[in-house]
């Protein structure tokens, strides 16, 4: 009897380890590994939270900053927790032009995220393209792709920036455009170094050996095994185009006086700071620096998790 019962308990017991290894899934292991930094934890939920703020913006801002008809000069530069003439508690105050800085702030972490995850969604596209077909094709094809790449990053980024905006003119279709042809060439050359590792392996080999269309080839099965570069990257460029963005606009090259981002608002406030107007410039700096280094944090822990050779 005792047998048997020791019999039941260890294929209940070997049962219950095979149930929990069967659970165990690779996402479950991914964000197992990302949670282990409380920090990207924190990072991801302010990520969250700005992306839901800038969905929002219409539901959550106190005011709409672009409804002239509830602008008024008389209410230009009031300070913190100030009533405005509508009767409007301004927050955050109200900038030279007598927008409540809040609702300003709120709509400008929409059009910044609107041109840096645009600009880099299209360019992400265009980059992985390229960089599949420089790796896969080889020869002329890769050297020419690779030249057009080694050309572009030889320049700063900021340099094309400013030159094609200054051709192009302002507007949130041209800075999206000159943000593109900026971020596509980074794309290109990490999925090409990821791409030449994969394209030596034998399920390629194997892929090519049964006469596969080459189309399947490089987006069915080259593809799904260099996401991890390119998640990485995204993340870091998004951030790098959202900053870029703002540099623009700071410089009055980006966006229009009429849809401001967070970079013209912090322009804007730069001629009130030695009039002690310093909210008007700090609180949309705040808000740029604290949506950059989110974004950056993020793309630091899933380059540890999904590279496992960083791991310490």
């Amino acid at each position: 009897m005792t047998t048997l019962n020791d019999a039941a308990t260890d294929s209940l017991e070997h049962g219950a380890t095979a149930k929990a290894v069967a659970v165990e899934t690779p996402f479950r292991r991914f964000l197992a590994d990302y949670c282990e930094s409380k920090l990207s934890v924190v990072s991801f939920g302010v990520v969250v939270g700005i992306l839901l703020i800038a969905i929002f913006a219409p539901w959550l801002a106190p005011t709409d900053p672009y409804d002239l008809s509830t602008v008024t000069v008389q209410d230009k530069t009031l300070p913190l927790g100030a009533v405005m003439g509508s009767g409007q508690i301004a927050y955050l105050g109200t900038d030279g032009a007598g927008r409540d800085m809040l609702s300003a702030i709120i709509y400008g972490l929409r059009i910044s995220l609107i041109v840096g995850v645009g600009s880099g969604v299209v360019a992400l596209l265009i980059g992985v393209s390229l960089g599949l077909i420089a790796a896969y094709a080889g020869g002329k094809v890769d050297t020419l792709i690779m030249r057009l790449v080694d050309i572009q990053l030889s320049f700063p980024a900021i340099l094309i920036a400013l030159v094609l905006l200054a051709t192009l003119g302002k507007g949130i279709d041209k800075t999206i455009i000159a943000l593109i042809v900026v971020q596509w060439a980074y794309y290109a050359r990490t999925v090409r170094g990821s791409a030449l590792v994969e394209r030596r392996k034998e399920y390629i080999e194997s892929a090519i050996c049964l006469a596969l269309p080459k189309r399947r080839i490089v987006f069915s099965h080259l593809l799904p095994n260099v996401l991890a570069p390119i998640i990485v990257v995204g993340t870091m460029q998004t951030a790098h185009a959202i900053s870029l963005e703002a540099t623009l606009s700071f410089l009055g090259l980006g966006l229009p006086q009429t849809e401001p981002s967070l970079g013209s608002l912090i322009a804007k406030g730069f001629d009130y700071v030695h009039s002690g107007h310093y909210w008007i410039s700090t609180y949309p700096g705040i808000a740029l620096l604290l949506t950059i280094v989110s974004i950056n944090l993020v793309g630091d822990r899933l380059r540890d998790v999904l590279n496992p050779r960083l791991q310490k």
